[in-house]
């Protein structure tokens, strides 16, 4: 029954009072489906609360709590929820600030906004999650007193932080300036630090966790994380290009602060991953673009036909050897009226294929493409809106089965045509699933999608399927398509009330 009152507790049309049943015999899934109701009122959102504590905490994240709705002794992660959402309530920070509970004091550090009193007890605090927590989300000149921590998992955290001052940054990676960390997580569970084969043996430190005495995985993180942070300065993280860990230099390749030589240097490393972040790099210059565009790695080129930036001859040469897909790619969509001319003219159907991804054409250039004779092209400008019905059938009748279903999701297609497409032989399943989600289908599609198990579901929730048949998938062997049906919100309130308890 259960999966019947999820439906239900998800109909956008369920009466108010039956909101009201359901909220007394609520089970964790039912009641996040309760709490995601937008009429939810603010009496029902407290009975809500009191009756599940964890919807209590997504209650307080979407506004529909507030502090003087929620108990922080008995509902601790709702009254956390609101401090992470900005709420100013000093009192319960530093409440939270000694909570006996790890877990809270760790959540509370990650919370905006809090009194300098409660920042200065959790940068104490003697569990370094917590102080990494704080050291993860605070203020700058927090953030640059805890890059002087003891601990090398509190200076990672400092160094991930976007708030920490450039210079801070850059002496966690230079090491100048700072005094040496004393310990790491590996070096808190041993008296005589280690190597250790991959993962760790203890089972809550990261994979690949290393000390022999300078705490190397965690300083090799704590890099990682500076040379990926947009507020290191690009001196600093530009002496990493040439390092030997090639984790660090594919941190650097989506920098757009680098000097040109740097780019040239990461554009033949031989990790494919560090050359593929380069050539989506949109501040990387035209000649290392091209140097990239005959790179040996298919995903290097698809990566630089993604670059907003990338030279349109040098895309339009891409899209017959690199598989992009029927995408709408940055450099199409920014692409000017005369260069929207001269693609649809393209000879080659590929680059044709990748301009009718836009779906924002002049008219006359959108028909253009709508009788393209490539059944790829037809498939990527099948659902661009304002095509007449006579040419989304004259796709159907020329190619079949191979735009059916893109056809199918054209936002403008009529209910006969929809038709149209369920009675086509052979039949395309993915075109059933199509049209269950489309909102022009009427009752004759819907009911032949019904006999697609995959479109079954869609089929069920689809408020023009006739009500006696809503009704009766409401017994269905399968559960999805019977809480799809509970779902509809064509159900009515009579069967509704049956229903419910």
């Amino acid at each position: 029954m259960n999966h019947i009152l999820r439906g239900l507790a998800a109909n956008p049309a369920l009466p108010s009072e039956l909101v009201d049943r359901l909220i007394t015999v609520a089970d964790d899934e039912i009641a996040t489906e309760l709490a995601a109701r937008p009429d939810l009122s603010h009496a029902q959102a407290l009975a809500l609360a009191a009756h599940d504590k964890g919807t209590a905490v997504h209650l307080a994240y979407e506004g529909r709590l507030t502090s003087a709705d929620i108990d922080p002794v008995a509902q601790p992660r709702a009254a956390l929820a609101l401090l992470d959402t900005g709420a100013s309530l000093p009192e319960w920070a530093r409440r939270f600030a000694t909570d006996p509970v790890i877990e809270r004091r760790e959540k509370l550090a990650a919370c905006p906004d809090l009194p300098p009193d409660v920042t200065d007890t959790l940068a104490a605090d003697s569990e370094i999650a917590v102080v990494a927590e704080l050291a993860l989300w605070t203020t700058p000149d927090m953030a640059a007193r805890l890059a002087r921590h003891p601990h090398a998992e509190v200076r990672r955290a400092v160094a991930a932080n976007e708030a920490t001052p450039p210079a801070v940054l850059e002496m966690l990676l230079t090491g100048d300036g700072l005094p040496p960390a004393l310990r790491c997580l590996v070096c808190d569970r041993e008296r005589t630090p280690a190597a250790h084969p991959h993962p760790h043996p203890a089972a809550d430190l990261p994979p690949g966790a290393f000390c022999t005495g300078s705490h190397e995985s965690t300083v090799h993180e704590m890099w990682r994380q500076a040379l990926s942070n947009p507020a290191t300065p690009a001196r600093a993280a530009a002496g990493f290009a040439g390092h030997s860990s090639a984790l660090l230099r594919w941190s650097l390749a989506a920098r757009p602060d680098l000097p040109p030589e740097v780019w040239g240097r990461l554009a033949a490393d031989p990790l494919p991953g560090t050359r593929a972040d380069l050539a989506e790099n949109p501040a990387v210059d035209a000649t290392h673009l091209r140097a990239l565009a005959t790179d040996v790695s298919p995903d290097v080129r698809r990566s630089l036909a993604h670059n907003p930036r990338v030279p349109l001859d040098l895309l339009t040469s891409l899209a017959g050897t690199t598989k992009i897909g029927a995408t709408l790619l940055p450099r199409i969509a920014a692409a000017t009226p005369a260069e929207v001319e001269s693609l649809a003219t393209s000879p080659d159907p590929a680059v044709r294929m990748l301009l009718a991804a836009r779906r924002d054409l002049p008219p006359g250039i959108r028909d253009a493409l709508a009788a393209d004779t490539d059944a790829k092209v037809l498939k990527s400008i099948a659902p661009h809106p304002g095509l007449s019905e006579a040419r989304l059938h004259d796709m159907i009748d020329r190619h079949g089965v191979r735009v059916l279903a893109k056809v199918a999701t054209n936002p403008d297609a009529s209910p006969s045509l929809l038709e149209h497409v369920t009675r086509h032989d052979p039949p395309v399943r993915k075109a059933f699933r199509e049209v269950a989600r489309h909102r022009n289908a009427t009752a004759p599609s819907l009911l032949a999608c019904l006999t697609d198990r995959q479109a079954r579901p869609l089929a069920a929730a689809h408020p023009s399927l006739p009500v006696p048949v809503i009704v009766e998938l409401l017994s269905d062997a399968e559960e999805r398509v019977a809480e799809a049906a509970a779902a509809n919100p064509s159900l009515p309130s009579a069967v509704m009330l049956k229903l419910t308890p």
